[in-house]
């Protein structure tokens, strides 16, 4: 299965609303394996051309002309489920990078990300992998850090809390460790050395036991929770 994802021909969308950048993406993808097939310039065309073509990988920018590229995420993973969404952007905003994931994203990169990092991050999505920028995640959670730890000094955890909180096993607990330190799946499975559908099997559990929609609301809960050692 996995053979047949690597070798069929990744159909990817590009949504700018700089011609310039289109322009660009479009020469940077005309690699083996890769057709751009389509490209929209707004948030609403992003919408509507992914219903109508149902890529593989979408190249989402966050500001545009009609708005937020973010506001639009979650419309296009209604309309075309199986789309992997990478936002690429100028912004580095921790707030922004969260709403991308809770939206949906399965990558998050800035437009100065090194091109071949590019390619890498569209074939990575095209199999369901998950790739963010390092940095601007650790941006984001240590800002989240900040806000949790200022929030302790106020609200500490309290004994409800933790009473809808079911018991992590003690891989769960390495696995959500090393999310808190912004490691994506294929990073956590190398550091613990196992498999990628292992981690992907140990993520969703720790998301149903900690009662949360995405991997950013179990960090966030483990560093309010004190749930694992930073």
């Amino acid at each position: 299965m996995t053979q047949n994802v690597a070798e069929k021909t990744i159909r990817v969308a590009i949504v700018d609303d700089h011609g310039i950048v289109r322009q660009g993406l479009r020469a940077l993808l005309n690699r083996p394996g890769i057709e751009v097939v389509g490209e929209a310039d707004s948030g609403a065309a992003a919408v509507e051309l992914a219903a109508s073509i149902m890529p593989d990988v979408m190249l989402l920018d966050i500001r545009m002309k009609d708005g937020d590229g973010l506001h639009s995420l979650p419309h296009i993973k209604q309309v075309s489920p199986h789309t992997s969404v990478i936002i690429l952007t100028t912004y580095a905003n921790p707030s922004y990078l969260a709403r991308a994931i809770s939206g949906g994203a399965a990558g998050y990169l800035s437009k100065e990300t090194n091109p071949d990092q590019i390619v890498r991050a569209v074939r990575a999505a095209a199999v369901g992998e998950e790739l963010i920028d390092r940095s601007l995640l650790q941006a984001a959670l240590a800002q989240a850090v900040q806000n949790a730890d200022e929030r302790r000094r106020h609200e500490p955890a309290t004994r409800e809390d933790l009473a809808g909180i079911e018991p992590l096993s003690d891989r769960e607990l390495d696995v959500l460790r090393l999310m808190v330190q912004g490691l994506a799946n294929s990073a956590i499975a190398d550091a613990l050395g196992i498999s990628l559908p292992t981690v992907k099997t140990h993520v969703q559990h720790i998301l149903q036991k900690l009662h949360v929609s995405d991997r950013t609301q179990a960090a966030l809960l483990a560093i309010r929770l004190h749930l694992v050692s930073q």
